[in-house]
């Protein structure tokens, strides 16, 4: 066995969780007999590959007594270099120093061409503090592997308004909008698609496995800021901005609203908030003219807003 087809094998067990035997012989140009060889060859070495017989038999790299090395491409090493970062600055509670730890590991053996990158954006970044709610790692890495090997999950959730109920899911997606993380599932006691805040999600526990339903749309993260942005709300407003859609968008954001366009210089925002002073701050600061559709009550805050602007501004 070469050593180049042993790196090979071992980077397709790090890159997907199951695999049958035929579909590594195919990816590998092997038979099946060389291919049992070379799973042995990597047990020797430390890497623990579990063998499953059968119709739905195969392999999988499974968690052992001490941690093997990875292979990483080098965009994966940036990335993973850049997410430790991150987690350093307190993106996620609980695993700052262990971040940095692993940082100083991961830059010690990265080539000069890929350290210097991941130096360049650490200089260039500067961390703000802010008052977003913060995310246990163990629940969001529990989280995660619950959508990976397909697990369901129960929790308290602690809704908006501050309602706590316990919550059954079919986790399907985790996703990072602004500033916080949203986990995409179907509830299976209400017997629809759910998205859940996860620093609202108390300590999840695992239930038993489920097929995957089919997914709620073909673009998970634009069906997710939706629902983001849609959630419930005392008011929701429709207004049309007479600006270009991709101008719109740099002032708001996916979590605030939805927008959709309705020709080249203008487009529809559909945004939700528990006061109508909140939505009148948001379209006023688009820097653009609008008109109201929705709801009645929003001219009348939008007229509010502007009298104090004047009169701070000495004109009114």
């Amino acid at each position: 066995m070469t050593s180049a087809r042993l790196l090979r094998l071992l980077s397709l067990f790090q890159s997907r969780r199951d695999w049958t035997g035929a579909e590594l012989a195919e990816r590998l140009e092997i038979d099946v007999r060389t291919l049992r060889r070379d799973v042995e060859r990597l047990r020797e070495l430390g890497y623990p590959v579990h063998a499953a017989r059968g119709v739905a038999g195969g392999y999988r790299l499974g968690a052992g007594a001490a941690l093997p090395p990875l292979l990483l491409d080098d965009e994966e090493a940036v990335a993973v270099a850049v997410g430790l970062r991150t987690a350093a600055a307190g993106t996620v509670t609980g695993i700052e120093e262990s971040s940095v730890r692993a940082l100083a590991k991961l830059e010690q053996v990265l080539p000069a061409r890929l350290r210097s990158r991941v130096t360049a954006l650490q200089e260039a970044t500067v961390t703000m503090a802010g008052g977003t709610p913060q995310v246990d790692h163990a629940t969001l890495t529990a989280i995660a592997a619950a959508c990976r090997d397909r697990q369901r999950l129960r929790f308290d959730y602690l809704a908006f308004r501050g309602e706590a109920a316990r919550r059954h899911v079919e986790p399907l997606r985790l996703a990072h909008l602004g500033r916080r993380w949203y986990l995409l599932a179907w509830d299976v006691d209400r017997a629809d698609w759910r998205t859940f805040r996860v620093d609202r999600v108390g300590t999840p526990s695992l239930g038993a496995r489920f097929t995957p339903r089919e997914p709620p749309a073909a673009d998970l993260a634009a069906y997710i800021s939706r629902r983001v942005a849609s959630s419930v709300y005392r008011y929701r407003a429709r207004v049309t901005v007479h600006a270009p859609i991709s101008r719109v968008r740099q002032r708001v954001s996916p979590t605030m609203g939805t927008l959709t366009s309705i020709d080249d210089g203008s487009c529809l925002l559909e945004v939700g908030a528990d006061s109508l002073e909140g939505i009148a701050y948001l379209v006023g600061m688009i820097g653009a003219e609008f008109e109201v559709h929705e709801p009645p009550e929003l001219p009348a805050a939008l007229a509010e807003l502007a009298g104090r602007l004047l009169r701070g501004a000495g004109v009114g």
